[in-house]
């Protein structure tokens, strides 16, 4: 059940992200090809108004074809014809649309448990916290010059900086204070730890569930870059990347850990998985890569300012090489995942 259960949830938020691109392209009236859900043989389509919809036997995903791979034809409606800007409003609304998914799950899933403020609950004698003066019901503010919303970020902050000195921004009765601490080993762990405790979810109503919904996308998507940056500077290795099956086994360990629960708690945990999957593809996405919305959005750009569009052969050979490595990425990737998942 919980394989079934990831690929319903990878599928949903690539077809979300494809409906992003569809939306935006018959609003800007540009020719859709075809608008497919599932990939690989067709087993169900109907052409209306121009546009084929078709159902594909492989339920992972989905894709939008605009002919914007293609030379530029005579029709006033081919994607290339149209507008620069009107361009890359298609281009950038997949991984926008991914953001707006993000968004809707993590309000629903922060009005079913909550919000965990960062307001700490208690200081652990002989670790710095405590040393620093920080009391039961101080409100963290800020950590590192990075702006705290949800208690979570504290923790994760602290886990991206193992051992790094921080200067801590923390408010008590409307008082604002400052303070730079020294994370304390704790051999037993392994762990370097500041020794605060969180206070716990408080109950949302509608106007928080908005608010730290929001906070909870900021989070992930901060979260999805500074895993980015680590990768980028080699504190992460590539053998540490998931993929889809790698994926497919969170979502599978989930379900079978929350499922004696009950219905509420397992939905909540594929919720939360969702959120973090779909802001992760929208920012994936945005990255200024070969092939992916990025990268044409690179060319766009520049486009824009130029004037004039780059030689579509030029870019067809870069978006190819892109597509190449990505191709070896994501076979190396699968590797890994196999190999951490079956042996």
């Amino acid at each position: 059940m919980g394989i079934v259960l990831a690929i319903i949830i990878f599928s949903f938020i690539v077809f979300f992200h494809e409906l992003g691109h569809f939306l935006l392209a018959k609003k800007n009236g540009i020719d859709v090809n075809e608008f497919a859900i599932g990939m690989g043989p067709v087993l169900y389509s109907r052409e209306y108004k121009g546009t084929k919809y078709a159902v594909r036997l492989f339920p992972i995903g989905g894709f939008c074809a605009m002919g914007e791979d293609e030379e530029a034809t005579d029709s006033p409606d081919n994607f290339n014809n149209k507008p620069v800007w009107a361009r890359i409003s298609v281009i950038a609304a997949g991984p926008v649309f991914n953001f707006i998914l993000a968004f809707i799950f993590a309000v629903i899933l922060t009005a079913m448990l909550g919000y965990d403020r960062p307001v700490v609950s208690d200081v652990e004698q002989g670790y710095p916290a405590a040393e620093a003066g920080i009391q039961a019901g101080d409100t963290i503010v800020k950590m590192g010059g990075k702006r705290i919303f949800l208690f979570r970020e504290i923790s994760v902050y602290n886990q991206f900086h193992q051992g790094e000195d921080v200067e801590i921004t923390f408010r008590r009765d409307g008082e604002v204070k400052s303070a730079t601490l020294s994370p304390k080993e704790d051999k037993e762990a392994g762990y370097y730890r500041l020794g605060i405790t969180s206070s716990g979810y408080e109950k949302a109503n509608v106007l928080t569930s908005f608010q730290y919904g929001a906070c909870l996308v900021r989070y992930w998507i901060s979260t999805t870059l500074e895993s980015l940056k680590m990768l980028v500077t080699g504190q992460v290795g590539l053998d540490q990347i998931s993929g889809p099956v790698g994926i497919v086994d969170v979502v599978d360990d989930a379900y079978k850990e929350t499922r004696s629960y009950g219905a509420f708690i397992v939905l909540a945990q594929l919720l939360d998985i969702a959120i973090l999957l779909s802001a992760n593809l929208g920012v994936m996405n945005l990255l200024p890569l070969p092939a992916l919305d990025g990268g044409r959005l690179v060319f766009l750009f520049i486009e824009a300012v130029r004037r004039k569009r780059v030689p579509p052969e030029k870019e067809g050979y870069v978006h190819l090489v892109g597509i190449v490595v990505l191709m070896a990425l994501m076979v190396f990737v699968m590797f890994n995942d196999v190999r951490r998942v079956f042996f």
